[in-house]
């Protein structure tokens, strides 16, 4: 008997390499959570795709001219229309009686605001695509703008705090119950910091047959200010808030959810980032933000049911999401 046959076969399959859609070498910042998500989401779904990616940091650090990063069929859409680009290539797919499964990309700002009218037409028409958003809540590939996604009082460069606001004014858009409002499958939140949870959902959302959707959060170290190395950290942070909470929905029904063992205030994830800074100044404006944050992340353990009893290993400490009803996915 060699030495290598001695090895747990459990570790032997955590030493067997993934199957991964880009190749390394990209061009993304150190501690891309956008990154790191595609390694995850490519994991799940194996080769037998077709990307669509809408334009945004992705595209931009996968595909500088005349270089690509991808392994897989590759098409670059616009920001707006992206969910009739994958369309297409679904319909020709099916006309021609394949299965490879089509999966179309995109950031929050081609998502929750430029691209979403085209997302919405390829959920109505029940088109049999994934469709994937990257949420790093800005426009960072352009220079750091709020959009959509934006966490309310969060700080960019179109929205600044100052005298008439402390940070964007507007809520966090609740595109994940938009998009389940269309009737579709399967509909979920993700997380980097959570990869386990991450790759049960692409497998979910790919085994069935109609339009599925996924919104990933991904942490952005040049748009949130924080240390790429922390990016993980600041993930966990954000769903053991509540601020991010991780669901399952199909056809509009809540039916799994992620419970919290052990909810943590908002200000640790708030502090852990520079664009929540002004949050911190001796100022009763500030102040009055941080208990409307601390309110909403509560608001969201009660609305989902988040808060755990404690005696359920399944949750926030053990990386999984748990299903109404007692079961689990597999």
């Amino acid at each position: 008997m060699t030495q290598e046959s001695k090895i747990p076969v459990a570790e032997l399959r955590h030493r067997q390499p993934r199957y991964q859609a880009i190749e390394p070498g990209h061009r993304a910042c150190l501690g891309c959570g956008q990154a790191l998500a595609v390694r995850l989401v490519s994991e799940a779904t194996g080769p037998d795709i077709i990307v669509a990616n809408a334009t945004g940091c992705l595209e931009i650090f996968t595909t500088p001219w005349p270089e690509s990063a991808w392994k897989v069929p590759w098409m670059h859409s616009l920001f707006e229309n992206t969910g009739a680009i994958a369309s297409g290539i679904e319909a020709a797919l099916k006309a021609q009686g394949k299965t490879t499964k089509v999966v179309a990309m995109g950031g929050d700002g081609g998502t929750f605001d430029i691209g979403f009218q085209a997302l919405s037409g390829m959920l109505e028409r029940d088109h049999n695509v994934l469709y994937v958003c990257y949420d790093n809540e800005a426009y960072m590939n352009t220079g750091v703008q709020r959009s959509g996604s934006t966490p309310h009082a969060a700080m960019t460069n179109t929205s600044p705090p100052g005298r008439e606001r402390m940070g964007k004014r507007h809520l966090k858009k609740d595109v994940i119950n938009i998009v389940a409002s269309h009737h579709i499958p399967y509909a979920a939140t993700a997380a980097v910091a959570y990869p386990s949870d991450l790759r049960k959902k692409v497998r979910r959302a790919l085994a069935v047959d109609g339009p599925t959707f996924l919104q990933i959060h991904a942490p952005c170290p040049l748009g949130w200010g924080h240390d790429g190395s922390k990016s993980v950290e600041i993930g966990r942070l954000a769903v053991e808030t509540g601020l991010y909470p991780l669901i399952e929905l199909e056809r509009g029904e809540l039916t799994g959810v992620m419970p919290i063992r052990h909810p943590r205030p908002v200000v640790d994830y708030l502090k852990a980032q520079q664009r929540f800074r002004h949050l911190f100044a001796d100022d009763a404006r500030a102040r009055e933000e941080l208990e409307h944050l601390q309110a909403i992340a509560d608001h969201n353990i009660e609305m989902y049911g988040l808060r755990s009893s404690g005696d359920d290993p399944l949750d926030t400490d053990g990386s999984d999401t748990v299903r109404r009803g007692g079961a689990r996915w597999a």
